[in-house]
């Protein structure tokens, strides 16, 4: 489907795994394994859709209240799928690289060896990028930014995005969220500031093709002003 105008850069909550898993009478361990596999079928439609750079929240930092047992699921599923020949195979069918952004405090060393070794299998590709943010909270990046550069007598706000966590995630045209929540949570808030958002009722792992062609021609219509 053509549209006029789409995305260059789109990011991604996707929201409500558990509540699709209890709804559907399933554990909350299939419901982010349903999960995983709706982002890979949602890369491919960004790649055929001319999106190139992608950003999804995989885990935030507040996440890690949640049930230990949950929680390790969660991080096993991710090793899993850094590790499956499928998914790979796909990346280098799509030429996507893979940019992990996450936090060592929250994030255990096993999960962040395997995603290294994915972004490295990835690491030629230029053009197409789907940068993963695991552990990531808004107010955690910009203090790391303000650590970084506490030293400085002075800086600049150009200088100042160099040194965020999330410093190689371009500012970013729109931002999907599904489940019905209407809020962003804390997601990425220095490059989110002229982002167009888009809600859905439709919990994670019922989100459609349908649902994402509903979302870029909701973005064709609207009118960036970027304050002017």
């Amino acid at each position: 489907m053509a549209y006029e105008r789409i995305p260059k850069t789109l990011a991604l909550i996707p929201d409500g795994n558990r509540r699709w898993a209890r709804m559907n009478k399933l554990s909350a361990l299939n419901g982010y394994s349903y999960g995983v596999n709706k982002f890979i079928e949602f890369s491919e439609w960004c790649v055929k859709s001319g999106i190139n750079n992608v950003t999804v929240w995989a885990f935030s930092s507040d996440n890690i209240n949640r049930p230990r047992r949950e929680v390790n699921a969660l991080f096993r599923i991710y090793e899993k799928a850094a590790k499956d020949s499928k998914i790979i195979d796909m990346l280098h069918g799509n030429k996507l690289r893979i940019n992990i952004i996450s936090n060592p405090e929250v994030v255990p060393k096993k999960l962040v060896a395997a995603l290294k070794g994915i972004e490295d299998e990835t690491a030629e590709y230029r053009d197409r990028v789907v940068n993963i943010l695991l552990g990531y909270g808004g107010r955690e990046d910009i203090g790391f930014a303000l650590n970084k550069m506490k030293r400085m007598r002075s800086f600049s706000v150009s200088e100042f995005s160099k040194n965020l966590m999330s410093r190689t995630i371009p500012n970013i045209d729109m931002i999907i969220r599904t489940s019905g929540e209407m809020r962003l949570s804390g997601f990425i808030p220095w490059q989110s500031t002229y982002s167009e958002l888009y809600f859905s009722k439709k919990l994670w792992p019922d989100f459609t093709k349908r649902d994402f062609n509903m979302a870029l021609a909701e973005y064709s219509k609207r009118e960036r002003r970027f304050g002017k």
